[in-house]
């Protein structure tokens, strides 16, 4: 994560990194849905004191989908949400499940998903995006869930980091105009 936070620093994103308790306590089981949308709540409000810019909301994996949780559970309203590595489905289990709640969400949204990430099997990611205002997704080539790419056959020479950082903040860009 913190590659991926220093890449958004180079386009000039800030990012407010925090860990759910469960993650500080070196838990495996996740924490409670309230727990963890409370937690996101206080890292906006955080954020929001530190900054006079639009907050952004988002996260890596679960995360990013606790995020979009919050804006609902929480009433949050951030500038729009960045989904990087958006957990669709369990690995081996396609289903779109998930995703359900996103279509109630106003604000513009960004994946960005590898192409062998085996938490969002394409077509159905495609399909999911595809139904929802305001949303973007960007594959990131060769990419698994955790961002490790294969280096013999990806096409661009962009490190991942790097390119995701770039989408990021062009897709923030158009939202501003």
């Amino acid at each position: 994560m913190q590659a991926l936070a220093d890449a958004f620093e180079g386009v000039g994103i800030a990012t407010l990194r925090f860990n759910f308790p469960f993650i500080r306590e070196g838990r495996r089981r996740v924490d409670a849905r309230p727990v963890v949308t409370g937690c996101i709540a206080q890292a906006m409000a955080s954020a929001t004191e530190r900054s006079s810019s639009p907050v952004w909301l988002g996260g890596h994996s679960f995360g990013g989908r606790m995020a979009s949780h919050a804006v609902l559970d929480a009433g949050l309203a951030p500038a729009g949400l960045i989904f990087c590595s958006f957990p669709l489905h369990p690995a081996s289990k396609p289903a779109t499940a998930r995703a359900e709640h996103l279509a109630s969400l106003g604000q513009p949204m960004l994946f960005l998903s590898g192409t062998r990430d085996a938490l969002a099997e394409p077509s159905r990611l495609e399909r999911v995006v595809a139904k929802l205002d305001r949303a973007e997704l960007h594959w990131l080539d060769t990419a698994d869930h955790g961002y490790r790419i294969l280096k013999r056959t990806r096409s661009s020479n962009e490190g991942i980091y790097a390119e995701a950082a770039r989408v990021a903040r062009e897709f923030i860009d158009r939202q501003a105009l």
